[in-house]
């Protein structure tokens, strides 16, 4: 089968991979680029577990093919904030309890993040339609809501 050398900025550093036609995105962040973050859920775009911002929009990486993000830009979780230095959204969903299991997380602030830079002071029905992609199956939505706008708030400061 053809392969494909691509090069990708991921969270912020030019990573090369080598790639066939029919792979994912998201196959080629976990498997080859090493970006466990980035979680394999349903692999068909209903969960948003696999979300990442693609040249600033929030995507399902597994509806992605590789060779689209080529040249371009990707940030996972791990390119939005780190342990020693946190994003207010990461904090945020920390301080209101906006995690349980864990398996979403990510694709939820993913996808937050790119809603906040585009607007910084979403009203919880526009929060609501920028994360209708991303299925959380444990802790419902009202507290991802309120960690999202108090992110909001917080990223202001």
């Amino acid at each position: 089968m053809k392969t494909y050398l691509i090069e990708i900025k991921l969270n912020g550093e030019w990573q090369k991979a080598e790639v066939t036609a029919k792979e994912t995105l998201l196959e080629v962040l976990r498997n080859k680029l090493g970006a466990t973050e980035v979680k394999n859920g349903c692999g068909k775009g209903d969960c948003g577990s696999c979300a990442v911002i693609f040249n600033g929009k929030a995507v399902n990486s597994c509806l992605t093919l590789a060779l689209q993000a080529n040249g371009k830009e990707v940030t996972t979780l791990k390119g939005i904030g780190t342990e020693d230095r946190p994003h207010p959204l990461q904090k945020s969903f920390v301080q209101h309890g906006a995690i349980q299991c864990g398996f979403c997380t990510a694709g939820m602030i993913v996808s937050a993040k790119a809603l906040l830079d585009r607007n910084s002071k979403p009203s919880r029905d526009v929060i609501r339609e920028a994360i209708s992609g991303n299925l959380c199956r444990c802790t419902g939505y009202k507290k991802i809501i309120n960690a999202i706008q108090g992110g909001a708030l917080e990223s202001k400061l």
